[in-house]
């Protein structure tokens, strides 16, 4: 809805329930005129209509009013809050005539009799017959908004005649209309009229569909804008109210965008890919956060950028080099597919990533996540990028239980956030998303509730339930694999061995091992066997790594030898290769499963050697 010619003033006083004194403009004389003026609300707005506030008047069309003026909108610090009476229900009627409720509206009937009712709008819809009485909002404090500001038995008797309506099979509404923008939640005012806040948790309970919206407020015009967390109460124990948790599952995650936007402009980590989010880095980023840590990540990401700044050197880099720049991040196949991905880029879009989702799921390594994430924060597509963290996040929210591990329920939840994710800003709402799960919303030990800005749409925390979610299956038993590894010195040089090219660590470098937990006797006629005579055989530490699907339980000894193994031997000696330690600094990639023996040669892994480089 819209006014016509707008002024703005100074608010003075207000003498009475309907009229203001106002400072206006310049006189004649310079100095400002002070106007009587007509205030389009007879509630008590005190905290609204502060001396010195901002306003904005209506200039009236009728020159016989003794107001020229409508008193319609204030500023509240950096808010604007329409305060007109009659603006709710003539935003309503627009908004419910151009779909905004339903889409499937055919009749919307103002101020409708039911009996010996009034309400303010009769609808039909779907074959239903729905009442809906609309309340105006204007009491803040802290993001929380409340109805009534002053005892209204009106507000409750109305309230009470939809649950009449309810009975006699008709759908009744309640609709909150929030004359502001970005608040919390709304909640009755029980304080100011408990008779009010327990004929409404009644309502609710009998059926009675309880909605509020906030609205985008200019000083010219007020729209229905976003649905807002409503928090109804029996006087003791507060709870979202049902009808807004059931009814309306795709309005309450939609809820979730202003306080989750606005948590992340204050919250968000400084990453030096988010600085810059240039779609190679946004790829690469994405890809290397795959199962491992941010602040694991981002010396690695720092040394990859400089190494191999874009897509075209990315698909020319010799396997090992690539390696060496992934080494201690693990899953390997990752960065091997990346190459794989550049080089299709290279061949099918002339060296520029490709920007939709469609076509970045045709490239090697790329899955629905992975894709949505470029998309969404590198081209700004409204596309979900839905992670282990998106779905804790959802899960919690709604006590879904569901399993997270069925690709129905992702694609279920990656088709909720789609409808519900703002155009203007998908990479930054896919990213508070992942933020919130990873910072807030913890996988492991207990949720920070306290610093979420959505706890109180939370269903999970309302019940106390957050660790039963999300649901999953369970997780098979890893295959345990006992090994013996050994660092075989032979003079200033040490034994390596570069695995198959094919399978766990393919193509990495590792130290010799024998199968199974071996004594030093055990050792010494092995080496024996290969050509090689123990000179000293010195027992390390045991350790253990742990991979997706097997752990290594290893035990390890500190061998020095004589020899050199025959070329043409076929034993496992056979393709051993002596180096010094300190070519692995550029060579050689050696795998994080053996950082516990690496420190005996003096090798810094890419981990704790990037460390270093980037603290």
């Amino acid at each position: 809805m819209e006014y016509g010619d707008i002024t703005r003033g100074r608010f003075l006083e207000r003498p009475n329930r309907f009229i203001a004194r106002v400072e206006i403009g310049d006189g004649q004389d310079g100095e400002p005129q002070v106007e009587t003026v007509h205030v389009k609300n007879t509630g008590r707005c005190r905290e609204l209509l502060q001396k010195g506030a901002c306003v904005y008047l209506e200039k009236s069309g009728n020159p016989a009013r003794s107001t020229a003026y409508d008193l319609v909108a204030v500023e509240k610090g950096e808010r604007l809050v329409n305060m007109d009476s009659q603006a709710p229900n003539r935003a309503v009627e627009e908004w419910l005539r151009s779909g905004g409720f339903r889409e499937d509206v055919t009749l919307v009937k103002p101020e409708a009799v039911y009996g010996s009712s009034r309400f303010d709008f009769y609808i039909e819809a779907g074959g239903e017959r729905i009442f809906m009485e609309v309340k105006g909002v204007t009491l803040e404090e802290d993001g929380v908004v409340r109805f009534p500001d002053a005892p209204s038995e009106r507000a409750v008797k109305h309230v009470e005649e939809l649950v009449a309506a309810k009975r006699q099979g008709y759908r009744a509404f309640v609709l909150f209309v929030v004359q502001m923008e970005d608040v919390r939640y709304f909640t009755p005012n029980r304080a100011t009229h408990p008779e009010f806040a327990d004929a409404l948790y009644k309502a609710a309970q009998a059926g009675v569909e309880i909605l509020a919206f906030d609205c985008l407020v200019r000083p010219d015009s007020m729209t229905v804008n976003r649905p807002v967390p409503i928090v109804l109460t029996d006087g003791e124990s507060p709870c979202i109210n049902e009808t807004f948790r059931k009814n309306l599952g795709k309005n309450k995650l939609e809820a979730i965008c202003i306080p989750l936007l606005k948590w992340y402009d204050k919250s968000r980590r400084i990453l030096p890919w988010r600085e810059l989010p240039t779609p190679y880095r946004v790829w690469v980023s994405e890809i290397m956060l795959q199962q491992t840590r941010v602040e694991a990540v981002k010396p690695y990401f720092e040394r990859f950028m400089k190494a191999l700044p874009d897509i075209g050197a990315l698909a020319d880099a010799e396997e090992e080099t690539l390696l060496k720049l992934w080494e201690g991040l693990g899953y390997y196949n990752r960065v091997r597919n990346l190459q794989k991905a550049a080089i299709q880029i290279q061949m099918a879009y002339g060296g520029r990533m490709p920007d939709t989702v469609e076509a970045l799921l045709t490239l090697s390594g790329i899955g629905s996540y992975t894709a949505g994430a470029i998309a969404s924060i590198a081209f700004q597509r409204p596309v979900p990028a839905v992670d282990g963290n998106v779905l804790r996040v959802v899960a919690r929210l709604g006590q879904d239980g569901r399993c997270i591990d069925d690709p129905k329920v992702k694609a279920s939840v990656e088709q909720a956030l789609k409808e519900i994710m703002p155009e203007d800003r998908p990479g930054d709402f896919n990213q508070a998303m992942m933020e919130i799960g990873a910072c807030v919303c913890l996988p492991n030990g207990a949720p920070l509730c306290g610093e979420c800005p959505l706890a109180d749409l939370c269903d999970s925390r309302r019940a106390g339930t957050q660790q039963d979610y999300p649901k999953r299956q369970p997780k098979k038993a890893r295959q345990v694999e006992n090994r013996t590894i050994l660092i075989v010195r032979n003079g200033d040089k040490a034994a390596i061995r570069k695995r198959p090219g094919r399978g766990l660590l393919a193509g990495m470098y590792e130290f010799p091992s024998m199968e199974g937990f071996c004594t030093a006797e055990e050792v010494a006629d092995y080496l024996a066997d290969n050509g090689l005579e123990a000179l000293d055989i010195q027992p390390l530490e045991d350790a253990k790594h742990i991979f997706t699907h097997r752990e290594w339980h290893m035990k390890g000894y500190m061998v020095s030898v004589e020899g050199t193994p025959a070329q043409e031997s076929r034993g496992p000696a056979g393709d051993w290769i002596y180096i010094e330690p300190q070519q692995t600094e550029d060579k050689y990639p050696i795998p994080s499963a053996f950082g516990a023996y690496t420190k005996y040669l003096s090798i810094k892994l890419g981990k704790n050697r990037h460390e270093e480089e980037y603290p």
